[in-house]
């Protein structure tokens, strides 16, 4: 692995693969809704999509005919605290695809935004109607309340409707700052040529963000305030109840992340996990279950996910529950640990078989300020990982005291009453709806 940075202070982080004929290259910026203020919810997700409507030079259905020609796979994703582009193509187009994107990045046209804009609305339409989605999205609202980190990164429709082109641009002049970005790329590459190539084609737009040195600051979420459990149910008609449960988990940069994978594998990662096993395997009662984690700047977060029938729904709730008791007292077994510890060794190597993931991961732990381990540091980490370690971690996240609890579906005193046998907040406590049909209690 290279690190080179610019004195534009742009970064440019690659890893050579010689076995392989694929190059991997991705722009990693940072912004994202964890960044947005009220009043510009959305745009990081919106500017994305306007990324690929052209550029000064380019035409969208040019660009997408340059990569189609190319049998090259082009994308992007916005998240909480990033925005990526990126594109895996044969290294003979390497420079070619590096033209485009670089420009997509650096000059977008900002064309056709009432066509883009439209297209972004109907995301948001669709994401309303995916309660299994959105649910994810009202419990980082429970969990972070009013932070930046709890809002959807999809952003609202009164925002995207909103934004006319010379706003957009000027949030663009904003972020897009060429110390927020970090181009990265894994396979068959050569340091020193991407070096070039991104010193030849950068052109960060004149003094945005900057100080006087012409250099802006590198931009760090603001960590939330304490954190407040809170209960939050959407009324909505659906076959299954839709539940998250989360709280409070650890930064990005704590070095306990390694201890935290291995136990999110014991508990919901895997099919042999308890909340697999105990929920459905055992009971039938939820096709999925699962736990999950998010490691933000400052702040992070972790939970499970369950959905079941209006009917199973209590008695799916006691089992996790019960389940959430017995993990905080008692979260690893041996076996549990060592075959967790394997799992997630085993899952890190397979997913570096891919020049995208390599180039993914170099590029959000250079953009988020982490150590750019070695695979063999990465599983000397995993593989260290001990029963007290999981043990101290699990008795400080666990706590169901400690949890938010979010729903979606038809019923909310079913909801409410089926929590009774968690201690999560606002259990047994009437809450007021809201003119948008959610409804919240805290403490």
């Amino acid at each position: 692995m290279s690190i080179t940075e610019l004195d534009s202070g742009v970064r440019v982080v690659t890893e050579s693969i010689d076995s392989v004929r694929s190059a991997a290259l991705g722009f990693f910026i940072g912004t994202g809704s964890g960044l947005e203020s009220d009043s510009e919810a959305g745009l990081s997700h919106l500017l994305e999509h306007m990324l690929f409507r052209g550029t000064d030079r380019l035409q969208s259905h040019e660009i997408d005919e340059l990569f189609d020609a190319m049998g090259a796979e082009l994308n992007a994703g916005t998240g909480k605290e990033s925005t990526s582009v990126y594109s895996r193509v044969l290294d003979v187009h390497l420079d070619e695809a590096f033209g485009v994107l670089n420009d997509m990045v650096w000059r977008p046209a900002l064309r056709d935004l009432e066509t883009e804009r439209e297209v972004v609305l109907e995301e948001i339409a669709m994401y309303e109607d995916d309660p299994q989605d959105k649910v994810f999205d009202v419990l980082g609202g429970a969990v972070f309340g009013d932070h930046p980190l709890g809002r959807a990164i999809i952003g609202r429709a009164e925002v995207i409707s909103s934004i006319d082109r010379a706003g957009l641009a000027a949030f663009h002049a904003r972020h897009y700052d060429a110390r927020q970005v970090v181009v990265a790329a894994a396979g068959s590459i050569d340091h020193d040529h991407i070096v070039e190539l991104v010193r030849a084609g950068e052109s960060p737009p004149a003094g945005s963000g900057a100080g006087a040195d012409g250099r802006g600051p590198r931009i760090e979420v603001p960590a939330p305030a304490a954190f407040v459990p809170r209960t939050v149910f959407c009324r909505k008609e659906t076959e299954q109840v839709h539940v998250t449960l989360g709280a409070r988990g650890i930064a990005r940069d704590d070095e306990r992340r390694f201890a935290l994978r291995v136990l999110d594998t014991i508990l919901g990662g895997t099919s042999s996990s308890r909340l697999f096993q105990e929920v459905r395997e055992k009971r039938g009662l939820a096709y999925s279950v699962y736990s999950f984690t998010a490691m933000y700047a400052g702040a992070g977060q972790i939970g499970l996910y369950v959905g079941t029938r209006g009917d199973n729904l209590r008695a799916a709730l006691e089992v996790v529950g019960s389940e959430l008791q017995r993990f905080a007292e008692n979260p690893a077994s041996d076996a549990e640990l060592s075959r967790a510890k394997e799992n997630a060794k085993g899952r890190y190597v397979l997913s570096l078989e891919s020049t995208a993931a390599r180039m993914n991961r170099l590029g959000s732990a250079t953009l988020a300020g982490l150590p750019l381990l070695t695979d063999d540091e990465v599983l000397e980490r995993i593989d260290s990982v001990s029963m007290d370690d999981v043990r101290s971690l699990a008795g400080e996240l666990f706590d169901e005291a400690t949890f938010s609890a979010a729903g979606i579906g038809p019923d909310e005193d079913a909801f409410l009453s089926a929590l009774g046998p968690l201690n999560v907040a606002g259990t047994g406590h009437a809450t007021a709806a809201s003119p948008n049909g959610t409804s919240e209690t805290g403490r």
